[in-house]
């Protein structure tokens, strides 16, 4: 495995963005058509209907000036794109009425469930531009959330994700040549920014937060992608209360076999920082049954997390191949965290024995501050080949490191200035 192969796709990219822009670029500023600066008045309708419009009249870019708007659930069409200017933010409805069910993906399934703030359904070279802020107004649903998974903890019950009706902030399905460009995403109630069964997407230049104080804003993932090709995420701040890149595809016994579940490949991820509040920098799981190609390169961590996260779940078949990550400097919790996922375990009483298999695992060059350098060691019949620690140095607050593999292999690895020999246990 070498650099050079996984980033070839990456060239390809840039290319297919620059091909796909709207040849209509008039601007449709939605103060032109009755929608009013009030961060109070619902204005779900207006919005939408300066989209349709838009759409109706060959495409364009709706853009959203100075001051503050409230909406719920808006859906772009076919030839549209959004632009938020500077001091402009459009705000979410903290009602979920305002937000219909449909169908959608959540959780690594197909199901209905209730629109983002901001949806693109099959809308090739859809834009989100900035520099102004998408605001998700999300502390209502994180209250409610955390009430109910108190009251269910009474009665020593668990509470999902699913139960607690809350929007994400932006959702695009189907959509080819994405760009989301110098936007800040802000407070979402539910994952940040979902992206299913895209290619050739741009992520450059984002801020993309949402709290820990004084509540925290529950699974609110600054990135998924999910059954994506080609993604470059660049120079951008990731700070949520979850994952920070995260890869997804599907969940399941049978998850590897159904068409609506799939492959997450050629993935770049460079010159970015990952902030305090985050759960996994780079993440593989915990709905995924195949990554391929994943780089991570030249970025900046301040947190307490781990930097490369594998999520291993005994109920579902998963490959994860080909994953580089270099050139890392900062504050983690750990370097590499392996371990079994089973959260929400269910072999549908199908008698399979699913398994993970990873391979051409190469973190390298790397100088970080740490709890622990981490641990490899996931369900007892993963296969794991050709993971490699290279020119890795920490300074620890623990020592420990499991690791299961002898097909492990560290090169250079130091601890507190001491060299780190033969992982396997």
């Amino acid at each position: 495995m070498t650099m050079r192969n996984i980033l070839k796709p990456m060239a390809l990219v840039a290319a297919a963005l620059f091909g796909c822009s709207v040849a209509n670029a008039k601007d449709y500023i939605i103060t032109d058509h009755g929608v009013v600066n009030d961060s109070t008045l619902l204005q779900t309708d207006k919005i939408q209907a300066v989209i349709d419009l838009a759409e109706s009249e060959g495409g364009g870019t709706i853009v959203v000036p100075k001051g503050t708007y409230l909406t719920g659930g808006l859906f772009f069409k076919p030839g549209t794109k959004l632009q938020v200017q500077e001091g402009g933010c459009i705000k979410g409805s903290d009602e979920i009425e305002n937000y219909p069910l449909i169908p959608s993906r959540m959780e690594g399934r197909s199901i209905y469930y209730y629109a983002a703030l901001i949806n693109a359904y099959h809308v090739d070279g859809f834009e989100i531009k900035g520099p102004g802020v998408i605001n998700g107004n999300g502390a209502k649903y994180w209250d409610e959330f955390w009430a109910l998974r108190a009251e269910r903890a009474k009665i020593g019950k668990s509470c999902t994700n699913l139960e607690v009706r809350r929007p994400r902030l932006v959702f695009i399905w189907g959509c080819d040549n994405v760009t989301l460009s110098g936007i800040h995403l802000r407070n979402s109630a539910f994952w940040t920014t979902h992206l299913y069964q895209c290619e050739n997407i741009l992520i450059e230049n984002c801020h993309i937060y949402a709290p820990t104080k004084p509540v925290k804003a529950p699974s609110s993932d600054a990135i998924d992608l999910d059954v994506c090709r080609n993604v470059i995420i660049k120079g951008c701040y990731l700070d949520c209360n979850d994952d920070g890149v995260c890869i997804k595809g599907g969940k399941g016994v049978y998850a590897h076999k159904s068409s609506e579940n799939g492959i997450v490949e050629n993935v770049l991820v460079e010159d970015c920082t990952f902030g305090p509040n985050l759960h996994g920098t780079l993440t593989m799981g915990s709905e995924c049954i195949h990554a391929k190609n994943i780089v991570l390169r030249n970025c900046k961590v301040d947190n307490t997390c781990a930097l490369l996260r594998l999520k291993m779940r005994p109920d579902t078949y998963q490959v994860y191949e080909n994953i580089h990550v270099s050139n890392v400097t900062g504050r983690c919790g750990s370097v590499i965290d392996m371990k079994p996922w089973t959260q929400f375990f269910d072999l549908e009483n199908s008698g399979e024995k699913p398994y993970g298999v990873v391979k051409n695992i190469l973190i390298e060059n790397v100088d970080v501050t740490c709890t622990l350098l981490g641990g490899i060691a996931g369900n007892s019949d993963d296969q794991v080949s050709d993971v490699v620690l290279k020119n890795v140095h920490v300074k620890a607050k623990k020592t420990d490191f499991i690791c299961k593999y002898p097909q492990v292999k560290f090169e250079d690895v130091t601890m507190n200035g001491k060299v780190v020999t033969n992982p396997a246990k």
